[in-house]
């Protein structure tokens, strides 16, 4: 017997929510396509450039490889329930201030997967924050305002 959809639960952003999905969705999909959550981009869908990396339980995950229905009962926090209400994240600030997000189709990943690492190491050396975010791929940045705006937001992080 086919199983046309299933109930998944999840909290997204903070907020509980209810899924109903077919089982061969992805989370990429069921966040964009069931909840309404755009931020998260469609990119490769092969797992190689990190345009869709959420947080799944505090680790940075391609929610392009991620079955939705795995994800029953996770925490998920996407681009949207990266800022404090209207207060940004000091990521979101020093990227804008430091013009690290151009065209901005891979900042939403990349910056969770920064916010990942900071969350783990508040005081990252060059080479770990290359390292952390070695899977998410900008094609108009250079990286290294990227780099530099993570500095910065380690910085003001590690101040407040």
């Amino acid at each position: 017997m086919l199983v046309d959809k299933i109930t998944v639960n999840l909290k997204i952003n903070g907020l509980a929510t209810e899924l109903r999905v077919p089982p061969q969705k992805t989370l990429l999909e069921a966040l964009r396509e069931e909840a309404g959550l755009t931020g998260t981009k469609h990119g490769c869908e092969l797992g190689e450039c990190g345009a869709c990396t959420v947080l799944i339980n505090g680790s940075p995950q391609l929610s392009c490889l991620v079955l939705a229905a795995a994800c029953d009962g996770a925490e998920v926090l996407t681009i949207e329930g990266l800022a404090n209400g209207p207060e940004l994240h000091p990521l979101q600030s020093a990227f804008a201030e430091l013009g690290a997000a151009q065209c901005g189709y891979c900042t939403p990943g990349v910056l969770l997967a920064a916010a990942a690492l900071l969350v783990r190491n508040p005081s990252p050396t060059r080479d770990e924050i290359r390292q952390a975010l070695s899977g998410n791929l900008c094609r108009c940045t250079g990286y290294l305002q990227i780099w530099n705006a993570v500095e910065r937001a380690a910085e003001q992080l590690r101040t407040r």
